[in-house]
């Protein structure tokens, strides 16, 4: 992340939110205290708990440790399309073992990348991604958990992989940043699709005109932190007590109340992850 912008200041509290899918490792969390400092900041501004996220092994070891740490923590895991040719039988015992656990409330983030492959070295190829892919597919139906999407430049080819592997009860579209057919062919499928900061960026005129098409019970708001800070702040660190910029930006896009849309995406959180009732 660049480090010549300050953190954002806490925003005015909005209640109440979940971070559907942030990164605590990335965020600097390193065992239970530093996990504390990360989410009881969110909760001072209302973000009450959040989803993290892993994208390797070690990252769904972590994760799995802070959702038991912390109550407000919870997590998701599997290996990254991007790593998928790692997916080796030893890798898929212990991401299934991961994925079983009580506090995982998503198999994720899986999916296809198709921007990386010949940039980034060493990134799996197209043919390893969908592989891995319809591993993960497979590992939240058998486990009964939503499927976490990870899509870059990959939108006919995810839709294709998902029809003919028969979806998950629930899926969720991390980091939606498609335009609005594919937000279209999403919604009529039943998917489910999150929105991050970069609905707030002013060149993304596609996405906000995609974000008008989706019912409040198909849409949760999420950091994707430390990456995605949202306008104004773009390019300084994110954080979960970020969401309510981002909260705000959907809302003045959809035309709606924030604290309205705060409880509605609350309410599509809860019944897509199955969280536990707020104590």
């Amino acid at each position: 992340m660049p480090k010549d912008r300050p953190a954002p200041d806490l925003p005015e509290p909005l209640s109440p939110l979940v971070d559907a899918h942030t990164h605590l490792d990335a965020c600097g969390a390193t065992d239970a205290a530093t996990v504390a400092e990360i989410v009881d900041r969110a909760a001072s501004v209302g973000v009450e708990r959040v989803v993290t996220v892993a994208d390797d092994l070690a990252a769904a070891r972590f994760a799995v440790d802070a959702a038991n740490w912390d109550g407000r923590v919870f997590a998701a895991v599997a290996i990254h399309p991007t790593r998928a040719n790692t997916l080796d039988d030893a890798t898929k015992a212990e991401v299934e073992r991961l994925a079983a656990d009580p506090r995982v409330v998503a198999v994720g983030e899986t999916g296809l990348d198709l921007y990386w492959p010949g940039k980034l070295e060493g990134c799996a190829t197209p043919e390893e991604q969908e592989d891995g892919f319809r591993w993960h597919i497979d590992l939240a139906k058998r486990l009964g958990k939503p499927l976490m999407l990870h899509n870059r430049e990959a939108d006919a080819d995810l839709l294709r992989v998902l029809n003919e592997e028969g979806a998950p009860e629930s899926v969720i579209f991390h980091c939606f940043s498609s335009d609005a057919a594919m937000a279209r062919a999403c919604v009529e499928a039943g998917y489910v699709l999150s929105f991050s900061g970069t609905v707030s960026f002013k060149n993304a005129k596609a996405l906000r005109e995609a974000a008008l098409l989706v019912p409040a019970d198909q849409l949760l708001v999420e950091t994707d932190a430390p990456y995605l800070t949202p306008h104004p702040f773009r390019g300084a660190p994110n954080q979960s007590y970020c969401l309510p910029y981002t909260l705000r930006a959907l809302a003045e896009v959809r035309g709606e109340d924030p604290v309205e849309l705060a409880k509605e995406s609350t309410a599509t959180a809860e019944r897509v992850y199955r969280l536990p009732a707020r104590s």
